[in-house]
């Protein structure tokens, strides 16, 4: 009777052990999987300051700046994301979202080609109140800001100087 206790004891540890490595490796293999799926963007300071690998797919995020905003032949459309410190240059063929426009939050999917950034996909924002939470906490938290004070956000618009 002692044998067959020891023996459903053995198979409850070695089931537990089982299961502890094939929910480990799951979570490993998820883990691994979503490496890729995670998308963070760069605000244009960071995308000046670190410039991404040529064929490297990322997304663009800050305010569109006013009077950058250019409509070419048929769906082409070319304008400048701002952090209030830097500006990057972005072109996109497509239909643009009905609420992108000047002076709002938006965030861009695509490559750094040759300084200019080539959009796939132009992400706006929801109402006149809505700013993207990454958007907004990198303009708060804006570390150019601190380097640079002629990089503030003050208010409506910034402009460089601080002469707002």
């Amino acid at each position: 009777m002692a044998g067959l206790k020891s023996l459903k004891k053995k198979r409850r540890v070695q089931i537990i052990v089982v299961a502890a490595v094939a929910l480990a490796l799951s979570t490993g293999l998820i883990g691994y999987a979503m490496r890729d799926g995670i998308n963070f963007f760069r605000s244009p300071s960071q995308v000046l300051a670190e410039p991404p690998t040529a064929n490297e797919v990322f997304r663009l995020g800050g305010m569109v700046e006013v009077g950058s905003l250019q409509r070419g032949q048929g769906e082409e459309i070319a304008f400048r994301v701002t952090d209030f410190c830097h500006s990057v240059e972005v072109t996109y063929r497509g239909i643009l979202p009905d609420l992108f426009g000047e002076n709002e939050g938006t965030v861009a999917t695509g490559r750094l080609v040759d300084g200019v950034f080539q959009a796939s996909e132009i992400l706006a924002k929801h109402d006149e109140t809505y700013m993207p939470r990454e958007v907004s906490n990198s303009l708060d938290g804006n570390t150019a800001e601190t380097e640079h004070p002629e990089c503030a956000y003050h208010g409506a618009y910034a402009t460089s100087g601080g002469d707002t």
